[in-house]
């Protein structure tokens, strides 16, 4: 039997080794991948407690911001209220008190040069002195208050000292006059030369040197007072202005930190914060109307009251230098033609109408001046047909007590005139003794009209006088209080805003 060969079979090999198992798929993210975090979101909070927390801080930080300008906005309130209604603003028109009284010192010496040995004529010698030493014990009071103004102003010091040694120049004049006069024993309007060149000096020296650098004293001090309004009313408007800033910053900061705690913890209100949001809004609400009542209690304050009882005591006193004149024009013949041509040219700046063609002299001014007043219905709101200070209170006129005064003072402003033409007509026909007497009446003349005008620009001038009080006390009752209530309101805001958040980042401890 023959055996069958075996079959070639192939050397043992190595088994393969399996396959690694896949690795598990990992999960899709359910939402957006998050962006690489570069920057301002590597400083940013990724937790929600941290993002609590820096939305806190934002809003107290805006707090405090609305705080801080709060409280600057007040105090330039009350600075403002402070300059124009107590201190700068009086003292101001108190320099206006001083050009007035050198006025009528002035006057008052011409009066008595004027009666002569007549001691009894018009108010009397001794009243016309009486009168002068009250007004220069007032000069003396507003010159102090002029000094106290000029603070470090070296040029306005010595204005004011240039004045006061001038008066003192003055009064020594006037006492060498007045001595002449007295041992002259002259009649009426009859002055002796040399009355009359001593008179002219005192006079010349208080036109010429002292009355012009005290009306520069009340300009000076007056343009100071306008810009301080002008700064200090700005500076009360742009602290509403931030005020309104920050409190949108602050409100909407809120807004943001409650959405973000409703959405985060499926709330709807949170009532802490709620709180703290109308608190927000009641105190910026609040705090902007106290500013702008308090611009515009300023406003009134420097316009109805300062500046008009600046423009009326100007008036005034240029009225009574211009009273001054007329019984100049009477002592001193020899520079009446002069005396015609200031006493117009005081006039005018009081009362200036329209002229026309007409040539300007004091007859073509009388007849003016009656056509103006005639046309002008104070309190209409329209404006005046005449210019000078009262064509400016004439033009703002309100309606009621204002107008009623303003159309007393001009009516006696006309009398006054009509007076004065008087006098003039009959001294031109050579009847002195008439002119004087009509000068020197108390009853029907002269000194009557110019008292009653006087006391009508007085009331006029106390109806200014009460709207300022009214603006200054509105001012400050409104600001009264207000240094702890802003305080107080950021505070308690500030405390529920943290009360609002604590309990959701308790949530996470």
């Amino acid at each position: 039997m023959t055996a069958t060969p075996p079959r070639d079979s192939a050397p043992d090999e190595p088994p393969e080794p399996p396959e690694p198992p896949e690795p598990p798929a990992r999960p899709a993210p359910s939402g957006p991948s998050e962006p690489a975090r570069t920057g301002w979101t590597r400083r940013t909070p990724s937790t929600i407690p941290g993002r609590i927390r820096l939305q806190l801080a934002l809003v107290l930080l805006a707090q405090a911001g609305l705080l801080a300008v709060l409280a600057v906005a007040v105090d330039d309130a009350r600075d403002s209220v402070r300059m124009i209604g107590h201190e700068e603003g009086p003292q101001v028109v108190a320099t206006g008190t001083l050009y007035f009284a050198l006025s009528d010192m002035d006057a008052q010496v011409s009066n008595v040069l004027l009666i002569g040995a007549d001691h009894g004529l018009g108010i009397g010698r001794a009243e016309s002195l009486r009168i002068y030493e009250e007004r220069r014990a007032q000069a003396d009071a507003a010159a102090v208050q002029a000094a106290q103004l000029a603070g470090g102003d070296p040029a306005l010091r010595r204005t004011v000292r240039d004045v006061l040694d001038g008066l003192g120049r003055y009064e020594r004049l006037v006492g060498r006059a007045l001595q002449l006069s007295e041992q002259a024993g002259h009649p009426p309007g009859e002055l002796p030369p040399d009355v009359v060149d001593a008179y002219r000096q005192a006079t010349d020296l208080m036109k010429l040197e002292i009355l012009p650098k005290a009306y520069n004293i009340t300009l000076d001090s007056g343009a100071r007072v306008e810009q301080a309004y002008e700064t200090e009313r700005s500076d009360v408007l742009a602290g509403r202005a931030w005020l309104l800033l920050l409190g949108a910053v602050s409100l909407g900061l809120l807004l943001a930190l409650q959405v973000y705690l409703a959405r985060t913890f499926r709330r709807l209100l949170n009532p802490a914060l709620v709180l703290a949001t109308a608190g927000t809004v009641v105190l910026t609400a609040v705090a902007a109307a106290l500013l702008t009542a308090h611009a515009g209690h300023i406003e009134r304050a420097k316009e109805d009251g300062f500046d008009s009882i600046l423009a009326l005591s100007r008036a005034r006193a240029i009225s009574h230098n211009a009273f001054a004149d007329e019984s100049r024009f009477l002592l001193d013949p020899g520079r009446a033609d002069t005396y015609d041509q200031v006493y117009l040219d005081k006039s005018l700046s009081v009362v200036y109408p329209d002229m026309g063609d007409r040539p300007l002299n004091l007859e073509n001014y009388y007849a003016a001046l009656q056509g103006a007043l005639a046309a002008y219905e104070p309190g209409t709101g329209r404006d005046a047909p005449f210019l000078g200070f009262f064509g400016d209170a004439a033009s703002a006129a309100r309606r009621g007590r204002e107008a009623d005064a303003l159309k007393r003072t001009l009516t006696a402003y006309l009398a006054v005139q009509r007076t004065d033409e008087e006098i003039r007509r009959r001294a031109a026909e050579g009847d002195r003794a008439a002119a004087i007497g009509l000068r020197m009446n108390r009853t029907a003349g002269a000194l009557h009209d110019f008292a009653a005008y006087d006391a009508a620009l007085d009331a006029l001038t106390s109806v200014h006088r009460d709207a300022l009080d009214d603006a200054v006390t509105a001012a400050d009752g409104g600001l009264r209080g207000w240094t702890a209530v802003p305080a107080a309101a950021v505070a308690a805001t500030a405390l529920l805003a943290v009360a609002g958040v604590r309990p959701r980042l308790a949530e996470f401890r």
